[in-house]
């Protein structure tokens, strides 16, 4: 059972099976009893080499993927849970566009529209102002050590290191009570990496819960108050 929720979180028994068809049917395991637990304003890091299911497991939690077994639980402030697992379509949608976030390897975004303005639209759908969330979307591209003339350009121009940071800057600059992140840093050298971890730490504070990917154990050293270990299905004892 999996459950994400703003005060406590918890995941149990969480099992994942491929199949490929284009196989005749092949079964592949993609990860198979997964169970932590997690508290609000906590950063939770999943670790192991690759191929162990890691980023599957965030897919699961944001129902980009379905899951073969296990319970996916949201709890709300209000007592309720919503089971990602199972949940309808219109409930998945709500609960990423109240709660629920998510920041992967790259950036996805539509040509022609500028790097500012795609870092402003999280804020402008939580209601500031565009020109507010402008001002804001800059500071945090500067923060992340993107140049000044590059904000008016569309960052499908940008170098990989750049439009990491573009999108990390997106997915963070109005973060939900839940933020799921797939390596994020993964393109980026060692100053870049610092300046996204010190704004995650500052999340944190926020009380946002966090669960994320780094290959780089002591960027996981850093922000993490749990490490997760994938291959022996247990909480890494010492880091």
């Amino acid at each position: 059972m999996v459950r994400l929720k703003n005060e406590e979180n918890n995941s149990k028994n969480l099992h994942k099976e491929f199949t490929v068809h284009t196989r005749g049917g092949l079964k592949i395991n993609g990860y198979h009893d997964i169970n932590f637990d997690l508290g609000k304003g906590e950063f939770l890091s999943l670790y192991g080499p690759s191929g162990l299911g890691k980023s599957s497991v965030l897919k699961a939690l944001y129902r980009t993927y379905t899951t073969t077994s296990g319970e996916i639980l949201f709890n709300y402030d209000d007592g309720t849970s919503l089971n990602i697992a199972t949940a309808l379509e219109s409930e998945i949608l709500n609960l990423r566009k109240e709660h629920l976030g998510y920041v992967s390897q790259f950036l996805q975004v539509l040509p022609r529209i500028s790097a500012v303005d795609i870092v402003a639209q999280p804020l402008i759908e939580k209601g500031e102002s565009q020109t507010t969330a402008q001002e804001k979307a800059k500071e945090m591209l500067s923060f992340l050590n993107i140049k000044e003339e590059l904000f008016a350009i569309s960052p499908l121009t940008f170098s990989g290191g750049e439009q990491q940071r573009v999108n990390i800057a997106k997915g963070i600059i109005a973060p939900k009570s839940v933020l799921l992140l797939d390596e994020p840093t993964a393109s980026l050298d060692m100053t870049n990496t610092n300046k996204v971890i010190d704004k995650l730490l500052e999340i944190k504070k926020q009380g946002v819960t966090m669960i994320g990917i780094f290959h780089d154990m002591d960027c996981m050293k850093r922000i993490s108050d749990k490490i997760y270990d994938m291959k022996e299905k247990r909480y890494a004892d010492n880091y």
